[in-house]
C-alpha cells in the first residue's frame, strides 16, 4: 500500500498522515523532511540558496527513490510537489492520492507562528495579505491536485473523519 496525501501547504498532509499511518499500523514519511535530511538543508534554505528548480529536483528524486525501494506507506507530499512536471501523475500511477482541499480562512485558522515562520512564501504576511496570496496560489494549484484518486473536503469533517474515509477507501479498493 502506498498512499500520498497532497494539498495545500498547512492543510494537514503531516498531521493526518501520522495519524493514518498510525491507524493503518503502517510507515509515514514526509517528504520535505526527506529533502532536508538528503540535501543537508532546511527548504527554507533551499530555496534561497539553490531556486526553487533545484528543489524541486530533489523532490522528485525522493519520490522515485520511495518508488524503487519499493515505499510501503504513507507519504505526506510538499505542497508544491503534485504541481511539478508530472509527479501528480506520477504519484497516480504508483500509489493512491489523497487531496486534504481546505479554504484558505481554515488553513490561516490551523497555522501556527512556527507554521508560519517555517514556510518562506508565508513570511512577513498580515492574515488579510496571507488570505489574497493563498487563494490565488490555491487557484493556480488546484487543477494539479484535483486529479487525485480521493479529494476530501476537509473544512467540512473532523482529522478523525478523514482518517476514516481514506481508511474506508483503501479497504474497499
Amino acid at each position: 500500500m502506498l498512499v500520498f496525501l497532497v494539498g495545500y501547504a498547512g492543510c494537514g498532509k503531516s498531521s493526518l498522515g501520522k495519524r493514518l499511518a498510525r491507524r493503518l499500523a503502517t510507515k509515514f514519511v514526509d517528504t520535505d523532511k526527506l529533502v532536508e535530511r538528503g540535501v543537508g538543508a532546511t527548504i527554507a534554505d533551499i530555496f534561497f540558496y539553490e531556486g526553487e528548480e533545484y528543489f524541486r529536483a530533489a523532490e522528485r528524486d525522493v519520490l522515485e527513490r520511495l518508488v524503487e525501494e519499493n515505499f510501503s506507506g504513507i507519504v505526506a507530499t510538499g505542497g508544491g510537489l503534485a504541481t511539478w512536471q508530472d509527479n501528480m501523475e506520477r504519484m497516480n500511477e504508483v500509489g493512491t492520492t489523497v487531496y486534504l482541499r481546505r479554504s484558505p480562512e481554515q488553513i490561516i485558522s490551523r497555522l501556527s507562528d512556527y507554521g508560519r515562520e517555517k514556510r518562506p512564501m508565508f513570511r512577513g504576511k498580515s492574515d488579510e495579505e496571507l488570505l489574497q496570496f493563498m487563494r490565488g496560489h490555491i487557484a493556480e494549484r488546484e487543477p494539479h491536485y484535483a486529479k487525485a484518486h480521493i479529494v476530501l473536503e476537509c473544512d467540512r469533517i473532523s482529522d478523525d473523519e478523514a482518517v476514516e474515509m481514506i481508511v474506508d477507501y483503501i479497504n474497499n479498493r
